[in-house]
């Protein structure tokens, strides 16, 4: 490896050697860059996706990790880069997005100036806000492409194995949502010492190629040599090379510790700490108090704070700091902050510091911050490390901090509550404040992916005994109890124990509760039970009606709206659409005539409703409803209701063909998700958004199926209502990406005995799946026997877009025995039904199926016309699965009324002609329904030759399902009969 030579940009002095290769990747990325904001230079060609790139460097502690960082941060400003540099650092881990902060301060105080979200990245700039963490992950997103437009951005953070989880929390976020724009994004962590999440989301980023990986080895001996200079004897240079095998800190350390003498005569090298604490023994007392208030101040260890908390008069102190600069000891960072040379040292001086004089510097430190206005949030990493006994006054800041920073960054808020309630006495006075303090411990954790933490809390609280009944304080402990009980249900269900959440609620209503909790229990009952494989919306439907009956009887309009959305959802579940149908009517209007204030405490309620007028298929009532739950939600901070209502929107714009859309609304439900660390949650997250996928996607694309198999994945064992409907959506996933046996395979596994997981108000459009892959794998019998259920439960349902699932299930079975006009006459029966209900992703695809087949039975301006409106429909709803059909069904003679659609008939023509002889045999026998199995005994070959010839087929003809191959295949037939086929 050739050396390269540089003076870091970090102000050491020492060369920089043995990294050529990781910056010459760096070189090749900063001109890209450069090149998106300024063009390519003369001669050059630049192609780029857009979107940014993070760079990985890992390795050990002192391998040289912070000085390429800091050349790579030379390299960028002297292409004229804006460059933001960050540090995490080692005893500020709850401090909320502290590397991102320092990486921002480097911005002029009027940087954020016009931008329209300067509020939303509030937590950043200056330490508080009250946007939740995916808005504010969104907005720091935004924020970043807009610093990146003048001349392109570099954000270096350096020894994120240090970073707190805020911060962890926005880089995952920047991993899988890149901005698009000239960003570079540079991050350094020793391998084995960060968090598993952080190691896990870069490697995931890394598999999808916006990140670059780079680990740092140790120096060559040579390498060495060159860093210690000419002066240093050759045999010494390579015991030193071999005592510190090749980590150039540790190799520094000791030639300074040899050029001090201090080195002791041993064959045995002293290890680095050792090395370190010798040169601190060399210090004056003075200034080995101002090197501790340093290690001790972190991120607020200004030359202010520091001779505040040491007491030195102002000249002394000078002097004392540029001696320490001397020794480099001390340096300055761009902020104007004293710094250590190197974690390593902070580490070793922080933990060599005694204890009551880190104590007494942190209370320093929060008093002086106290006296010039930080916030709670700002003091409470001080206050804490200042605690040693009970104090009133520093436990109310940590409380304050808790709650400042709920909503941005609850793995704080928690940790700043655990920190109160230990010093907190158990004594009886402070009972009631420390059942409140656990109770939002409890809800902190769940939002932060501690579910299972928050679930033992909430059992702790709910274990408590109650004070005697009677009395204002009795009637605020039930209360506690009552949300602690409803929180714990709420838990139960994300961890994927929805049989457990139902006992608790009905443990608590055994009690016989006062009827506002009656209510309250519930809209929990019975938001829970259908998810639960055990329990049926039937079983609880008694408790559900006296919680209606409770409401009704004290006159809590809003809790009988929130009773009767619940059961209207648990109703359209179970397929009972005639009382589905009148308890909608009941809530929405309800849920219409309340305010918003009224509404808080509903969202999920809100969200219920939604659902169920989706189900319903009144598809503008549940857009209404879930967009106002989710802006109650939002303002209110309920965060664990905001992803059901991301999704309810997202299903009913891909069932409306608005599809765009529903993509962002699951991706956004991903994030939070994600964040909230359940299973089950994240499986219906993923499932919806691969249901987005497949609508969006062009044929052959291979992200549906990716997403629905890690749908599934999260789903893993479970056989309740989230993992029925991934399997479901995995099953649709398979069918469109070809692949009819994974299909079939993943509906009977969604269904169960007789298919009794899948819900039935939407069994029809499932059997779909069923019958198109039992039909493709050569099971005609089980087919027709799937297409008589969807028909029957379709009738009982009465759900047009259902009788229209059902419709096409049973045009296939024509279309597989070659009868055309029966097929095409049922599919254009699906698509007015579909129409009827305003499904118009269903009436396009239906349309687009329909479209060739009306032109093979002799009707071919019918077929025009239907393949017309189904191609303007699926253009329209930025549907690249029903583009890509169009483009495989387009019939003859809709030429000249879309010149601009493709492929024409000679198109189509000279698609057939690229295949070869046997991929057209096979294309047709796979058009005449038989599996890849029958055709290999037909034509003597293997499976294994069969299914690779439709791989080819697909991609030479541009479809990605048998069924379009058969639609194809079906059109290239019928074209002579419009006197223009080619000619085979």
């Amino acid at each position: 490896m050739a050396a390269e030579t540089a003076v870091g940009a970090d102000g050491n002095g020492t060369p920089l050697l043995g990294r050529a290769v990781e910056l010459a990747r760096f070189d090749t990325l900063l001109d890209r860059a450069a090149a998106a904001v300024h063009g390519p230079a003369a001669g050059e060609e630049f192609r780029d996706d857009g979107r940014s790139r993070l760079v990985d460097i890992t390795g050990e502690a002192g391998i040289g990790k912070s000085r390429l960082l800091g050349e790579v941060c030379a390299r960028a400003g002297r292409r004229g880069m804006t460059v933001l540099r960050g540090r995490a650092t080692e005893y500020e881990r709850r401090v909320p997005f502290q590397v991102f902060a320092d990486a921002l301060a480097h911005l002029g105080p009027h940087a954020p100036d016009g931008f329209p979200e300067a509020e939303a990245v509030a937590p950043l700039l200056r330490g508080s806000g009250t946007i939740d963490r995916f808005g504010l992950h969104r907005s720091t997103a935004t924020l970043l492409a807009r610093l990146a437009a003048p001349s392109g951005l570099l954000l270096a953070l350096d020894d994120l194995h240090w970073a707190d989880p805020a911060s962890l929390e926005l880089l995952d976020h920047l991993v899988r949502h890149p901005p698009h724009a000239p960003v570079v994004l540079a991050v350094t962590r020793r391998d084995r010492q960060g968090p598993e999440s952080l190691a896990a989301g870069l490697t995931r980023g890394v598999d999808t190629g916006t990140v670059v990986r780079l680990a740092l080895r140790p120096l060559s001996a040579g390498d060495c040599a060159a860093l210690a200079g000419p002066g240093l004897p050759p045999a010494e240079a390579a015991a030193l090379h071999a005592a510190s095998e090749g980590n150039p800190f540790y190799f520094l350390t000791l030639l300074q510790a040899r050029r001090d003498g201090t080195t002791p005569e041993s064959s045995t090298p002293p290890g680095l700490g050792t090395l370190l604490l010798d040169e601190l023994t060399l210090l004056t007392p003075a200034r080995r108090g101002i090197v501790e208030a340093v290690a001790v101040l972190g991120e607020h260890a200004t030359p202010a704070m520091v001779s505040q908390v040491t007491g030195r008069p102002a000249s002394a102190f000078a002097d004392d700091v540029h001696a320490l600069t001397r020794r480099d000891l001390l340096r300055s960072t761009p902020q104007g902050l004293l710094t250590l040379r190197h974690p390593v040292v902070r580490t070793l001086v922080h933990e060599g510091t005694p204890f009551l004089r880190r104590a007494e510097i942190h209370r320093l430190a929060a008093r002086e911050l106290a006296r010039v206005g930080a916030s709670a949030a700002e003091r409470a990493h001080h206050v804490e490390r200042s605690l040693t006994a009970w104090d009133p006054a520093a436990v109310a800041v940590l409380d304050e901090a808790a709650a400042q920073t709920a909503r941005t960054a609850p793995a704080s808020s928690a940790h700043w509550l655990d920190v109160a309630l230990r010093h907190l006495p158990h004594t009886p006075e402070h009972a009631a404040r420390r059942r409140e303090l656990l109770l939002r411990q409890a809800r902190a954790l769940a939002a932060c992916g501690g579910l299972r933490e928050s679930r033992d809390l909430l059992q702790e609280l709910i274990a408590t005994p109650r004070r005697p009944s009677g009395g204002p304080a009795a009637d605020e402990d039930q209360n506690l109890r009552v949300r602690a009980v409803v929180l714990c249900a709420v838990v139960e269900r994300h961890l994927g124990r929805s049989t457990e959440a139902v006992a608790v609620l009905r443990r608590e209503l055994a009690r016989d509760p006062a009827p506002a909790h009656v209510v309250r229990l519930g809209l929990e009952l019975g938001s829970a039970a259908p998810l639960d494989s055990g329990t049926s919306y039937a079983r609880v439907r008694t408790e559900v009606e006296a919680a209606l009956t409770a409401a009704r009887s004290t006159g809590d309009e809003a809790g009988e709206a929130g009773v009767l959305a619940v059961a209207a959802l648990g109703e359209a579940y179970e397929g009972n659409m005639s009382a589905a149908h009148r308890l909608a009517r009941q809530a929405a209007a309800l849920v219409d005539s309340l305010p918003d204030n009224d509404l808080t405490a509903l969202c999920e309620p809100l969200a219920r409703l939604g659902w169920a007028e989706a189900f319903l298929e009144h598809y503008p009532d549940a857009e209404r409803h879930a967009e106002r739950g989710l802006a109650i939600a939002r303002r209110s901070g309920q965060l664990y209701v905001v992803p059901h209502l991301l999704l309810c929107l997202s299903h009913v714009r891909v069932q409306t063909c608005r599809i765009p859309s529903a993509l962002e609304l699951a991706d956004r439900a991903e994030d939070i998700a994600r964040g909230i660390g359940s299973d089950q949650l994240l499986a219906f997250v993923l499932a919806s958004r691969a249901a987005a996928l497949v609508a969006g996607c062009p044929p052959g694309d291979p992200r549906p199926l990716a997403v629905a198999e890690e749908a599934v994945a999260a789903a893993g064992g479970g056989v309740d209502w989230w993992a029925s409907t991934a399997w479901c959506i995995f099953g649709w996933a398979a069918l469109m990406a070809g692949d009819p046996v994974r299909a079939r395979e993943a509906m009977l596994q969604a269904g169960g005995p007789e298919l009794q997981r899948i819900q039935p108000s939407m069994r029809p459009l499932y059997l779909e799946i069923l019958v198109t892959s039992a039909l493709l794998t050569g099971m005609p019998e089980e087919a027709r026997g799937w297409a008589e259920r969807a028909r029957k439960e379709a009738e009982q349902l009465g759900l047009p877009m259902q009788r229209a699932s059902a419709l096409r299930s049973a045009a296939h079975l024509p279309l597989a025995q070659g009868d055309t006009a029966a097929a095409a006459g049922l599919f254009a029966e699906a698509a007015a039904e579909s129409a009827r209900c305003g499904a118009v992703f269903w009436e396009a695809h239906s349309l687009l199926l329909g479209a060739p087949l009306e032109a093979a039975a002799g009707r071919g301006r019918a077929g025009t016309h239907a393949w017309l409106r189904g191609r303007r429909l699926a253009e329209a709803g930025g549907s690249g699965m029903l583009v890509g059909l169009a483009d495989a069904t387009r019939p003859p003679g809709s030429g000249p009324q879309a010149p601009h659609v493709s492929p024409d008939r000679s198109e189509l023509a000279e698609r057939l002609a690229a295949l070869t002889a046997r991929e057209l045999e096979i294309a047709e026998l796979v058009a005449q329904g038989l599996t890849s199995q029958a055709i290999a005994d037909r034509l003597f070959v293997s499976r294994r030759t069969v299914e690779t010839h439709v791989s080819r087929t697909f991609r030479k003809t541009g479809v990605s399902s048998r069924t379009a191959l058969a639609a194809l295949m079906a059109r290239h037939r019928a074209g002579g009969r419009f006197g223009n086929a080619p000619a085979t």
